[in-house]
């Protein structure tokens, strides 16, 4: 759900589009010719090429073996900011917390969205009204070590069809104290008969090495209101 540097589709929740009198469902045009006809059941799985990445290195070792080079050090100096190295420079592996989801519309509250600690709400997670205008925020954090090309994808079902697949790309993170926050371009829901009703969905934050630091299956329900606060 959104758009911004290296993103591979356009984020928009699509719904399925039709004539009352024709008696028949449509594939709506906006839909993205990769997601026509694909089934819940079908394997969401990254087809492009995998990317071989040398062995982690600490953060201790990354800084003492390039501080010989002066553009090297700087650049690194930028990126880690503050970060304690003597607490982390040891541990090789990131570690990526998705905190929260907020979900953003003019003239309203927030609707602020926990990460549940297994990753699957249950029941309808959230509900947006048709036709508004909406933005995601993502807030997590880092430690123990640099996370590269973090990236968000998304894939929505209605009734089983694939309406919608988006990617990504977040960027590379130092670990810090503070939680990030991203937020992404802002969207417009559908709107009409067909676009009302319940939607499910899975969202997914992995890394450069194809590391999952969260998966995330819910559903949503777009109705003609928002719901009562």
């Amino acid at each position: 759900m959104g758009e911004g540097a290296g993103e591979v589709s356009e984020t928009k929740l699509v719904a399925e589009s039709g004539n009352e009198g024709e008696g028949e469902k449509k594939v709506p045009r906006n839909m993205s010719e990769s997601s026509n006809y694909t089934t819940e059941d079908e394997e969401d799985e990254d087809t492009e090429s995998k990317i071989e990445l040398g062995p982690q290195v600490s953060l201790k070792d990354q800084i003492e073996k390039d501080k010989d080079d002066e553009s090297l050090r700087r650049w690194k100096e930028q990126l880690l900011g503050s970060v304690d190295i003597n607490s982390v420079g040891e541990s090789l592996d990131p570690e990526v917390k998705i905190l929260s989801l907020a979900i953003k519309s003019p003239d309203r509250a927030d609707i602020i969205l926990p990460i549940p600690e297994d990753g699957n709400p249950s029941g309808p997670w959230f509900t947006l009204k048709e036709g508004s205008r909406y933005s995601l925020t993502f807030t997590f954090q880092v430690s123990n070590n640099i996370v590269s090309g973090l990236k968000y994808t998304n894939a929505v079902w209605k009734t089983g069809i694939k309406v919608d697949g988006t990617k990504q790309m977040l960027g590379t993170f130092s670990p810090q104290p503070e939680p990030y926050k991203h937020e992404m371009t802002e969207e417009t829901t559908p709107s009409g008969m067909f676009a009302r009703g319940s939607y499910t969905a899975k969202s997914k934050f992995v890394d450069d090495d194809n590391k999952c630091y969260l998966e995330i299956n819910y559903t949503f329900e777009i109705k003609k209101d928002w719901p009562a606060t």
